[in-house]
């Protein structure tokens, strides 16, 4: 009989607390795992036998490895630099010793580890191996205790030991006995199969329930690696027939026709602009309008480095829609970028963006801006001018997402920093009928993973950049060298002397903010990361800027402040900014020609190209000096040295996704069904996705429904669902 929840659903439905009991299931919710079903895809993150367990002396720093050892000692002691508390472990495989580091906040979570790893006991230890001082250490490794070397049996050595991604106080061999629990319940009828036949034996592949045996149960690594490779398949899959979907409906869509005009706003811009447009611009201009013209919704991504001009070919197409009576609304995912798109459409625009205003052009259009912070008498004030199609180009951050704002005649929706958003927030967009997309993005991605997040839009690229950008120079300072800082300021000075702007940028706002876990470290003699207002502090104090005022930008600040921080940048009143990562994106200062970015060694390569990106844009080059602890050999050293080699976005773009995952690469925000990968790899699996991509849109292509297979359209479906979940989480 098969095993049926009381409401009816299938037994993977069940929550967790009724099949491994209340105190298990309280445990696995620390790593979001709520029923049978989240638990079984929770499936192993690397398999290994007992018996080639890796020995200490083949320990390599970066790599997890899992380990037999005694213990030889331990201790506990307060940390020097930060607080809190170190508990330090000595094991030792009989030939080569290794340490382990504990950190808390106050001894008491120590004191159980430090009870359980007393001298002489044997235990399995596995995690990342990293180095302090050149030696190789395991932080906050995971452990189970072995009463003698007996317990590794000659079973375990033949068969794969799975290793699942825990977390405190849910090791992997908790999660290893729960899973067993409900595996020794469900049946080959419980487990849905989203795969239609035909693609299963067209490349081989197992069903759904046997996939999960052979992921959680293998008998030998050809078990596991066909239950993973089935398992890539089904989530390409999924992922591609989403987005080919969403492709077939764009396709299906209409849109009234927005026709570039030989007479009007656009062109008359074109007439006005002071210089010459690159081929690259030039190119994918036309690419676009000829999108608006058509009657076929545009869906675009438009990928550009840093500096390529993404803004005025967005500003030429939302004239064009303007021309043709429709309305652009460009959505900025901060409100410095708002504020600062917002100035420089104006600018640009001139007396083009006084339409209906005392001085403006007779042809010109209102441009407005609308953030969450403005005043509400404002608000009123261009929400009206929206609704009764006044104004032609709206500025904006999520606010303008909101019910309450309606743009009867919106046409074209410009999305900037799309991966700051989220894959799917661009949907909120796409509700409004008949509009055109256009999606920019100045961090480039490489092609598998642009195929994979965004394959249901057109991709263009703006690979050249404008003449008369200016050359910067990256050069990587060692930290820990007080004269080599002591210079970094003093050329600040300079800079600000021959009147230049100067960015200061570090990772925290507050000391008194709770240490991220970047800071956890056994190396006492690393500092905490800098801060804003303690950099600002010491800055305001330093010889070398005598005189110099200093101004601070962050995240936390009304928009007012924010604002004013960035008014006296770039009046030189305050000509020295510190902020955080808030000036990562579009933040445009022509006099800012120094960039300082402090313990550098923990930001990411596109997180830094883009910092970097907001020097030398005006007549001057600009200089960018990168502070950090990295010890040479270390990944955050390569990441650095390949900062400091190139300015090339796109080779950078590769270079991070060959150091780090790519959920890295893209960042937190990319959830929606992105997220939900858990073992497709873009830069490994570049061949399944494009075969599968195939599938999918051949599948999408006989029945747009699904329906024809049931359940491939429930697994689409779901994802789907989950997709519009995560973005009003993040709305």
């Amino acid at each position: 009989m098969k095993a049926v929840a009381t409401d009816g659903r299938t037994l993977l439905d069940s929550p967790l607390n009724r099949l491994v009991g209340a105190r298990t299931a309280k445990a696995l919710e620390k790593l979001e795992l709520f029923t049978a079903g989240d638990l079984l895809r929770h499936t192993p993150r690397r398999y290994v036998h007992r018996g080639e367990l890796v020995p200490l002396a083949r320990a390599v720093e970066g790599e997890s490895v899992t380990v037999v050892a005694h213990v030889l000692g331990v201790s506990m002691r307060p940390m020097n630099a930060r607080r809190g508390f170190l508990l330090k472990v000595t094991i030792s495989d009989g030939q080569h010793d290794m340490s382990l580091t504990f950190f808390a906040k106050s001894p008491r979570p120590l004191a159980f580890h430090e009870s359980k790893l007393q001298p002489g006991t044997l235990a399995t230890f596995s995690g990342t191996v990293s180095s302090y001082r050149g030696e190789l250490q395991l932080t906050h490794p995971e452990y189970q205790l072995l009463e003698d070397e007996g317990e590794v049996d000659e079973q375990d050595l033949a068969r794969p030991l799975p290793l699942y991604p825990a977390a405190v106080k849910v090791p992997t061999w908790t999660i290893e006995k729960a899973v067993g629990s409900i595996l020794d319940q469900v049946r080959p009828s419980d487990v849905p199969e989203p795969l239609p036949d035909s693609f299963r034996k067209q490349h081989g592949l197992l069903g759904a329930y046997d996939a999960l045996i052979a992921l959680h149960r293998p008998q030998t690594d050809a078990d596991w690696q066909r239950g993973r490779e089935r398992m890539k398949f089904e989530e390409a899959l999924i992922l591609q027939t989403v987005l080919a979907q969403r492709g077939h409906e764009a396709t299906v869509a209409h849109s009234d026709p927005r026709p570039r005009r030989a007479t009007g706003l656009a062109a008359e811009f074109d007439r006005r602009l002071p210089f010459e447009l690159t081929r690259g611009q030039m190119r994918v201009g036309e690419q676009i309008a000829s999108d608006l013209g058509s009657t076929r919704p545009m869906n675009r991504l438009l990928q550009g480095d840093v500096g390529s001009g993404k803004t005025i070919v967005a500003l030429r197409a939302m004239l064009q829609v303007v021309d043709n009576g429709g309305q652009a609304a460009l959505l900025a995912p901060t409100e410095v970028l708002a504020e600062q798109h917002y100035r420089s459409i104006v600018t640009m625009l001139g007396d083009l963006a006084g339409g209906g205003m005392l001085g403006g052009s007779d042809i010109g259009t209102r441009v407005d801006l609308l953030t969450g912070s403005l005043g509400a008498k404002a608000k009123r004030s261009v929400l009206g001018r929206l609704a009764g199609g006044e104004t032609g180009i709206i500025v904006g951050t999520h606010a303008l997402l909101s019910e309450h704002v309606d743009i009867p005649f919106l046409s074209l929706a410009v999305v900037d920093e799309q991966h700051r958003f989220g894959v799917d927030q661009r949907d909120a967009l796409r509700a409004h009928p008949h509009v055109n997309l256009l999606v920019m993005t100045a961090t480039p991605i490489p092609r598998t993973l642009a195929m994979t997040v965004f394959g249901d839009l057109d991709v263009s690229e703006l690979t050249d950049v404008p003449l008369g950008r200016q050359e910067v120079t990256t050069t990587i300072v060692p930290a820990g060298k007080r004269a080599w800082v002591d210079r970094v300021w003093e050329r600040v000075a300079e800079e600000i002397a021959d009147g230049g702007r100067a960015f200061i940028v570090c990772p925290r706002i507050n000391p008194d903010d709770e240490p991220s876990h970047l800071e956890t470290s056994d190396d006492d003699s690393r500092p905490p990361l800098s801060t804003v207002i303690d950099v600002a502090d010491m800055l305001r104090a330093h010889p070398a800027l005598a005189g110099v005022s200093i101004g601070v930008l962050t995240g936390q600040m009304s928009s007012e402040e924010k604002t004013g921080a960035m008014t006296a940048l770039q009046s030189g009143e305050a000509p020295v900014l510190v902020a955080t990562t808030v000036i990562e994106v579009g933040v445009d200062v022509p006099d800012a020609t120094i960039m300082v970015v402090l313990d550098a060694d923990r930001f990411g390569l596109s997180q830094l190209h883009q910092l970097r990106g907001r020097i030398g844009r005006g007549t001057r080059p600009g200089i960018c000096l990168a502070l950090s602890w990295a010890p040479e050999g270390t990944v955050a050293a390569e990441r650095l040295a390949a900062f400091a080699a190139t300015r090339d976005g796109f080779a950078l773009a590769e270079k991070d996704l060959e150091l780090r995952r790519e959920g890295d690469v893209l960042g937190a925000s990319q959830s929606g069904v992105r997220s939900h990968l858990r073992h497709l790899e873009m830069r490994k699996d570049a061949r399944i996705i494009e075969m599968v991509r195939e599938n999918a849109l051949a599948l999408v292509a006989e029945d747009p429904t699904l329906r024809t297979w049931h359940g491939l359209h429930l697994a689409v479906d779901e994802a789907r669902r989950q997709t519009e979940t995560d973005y009003l989480g993040r709305s």
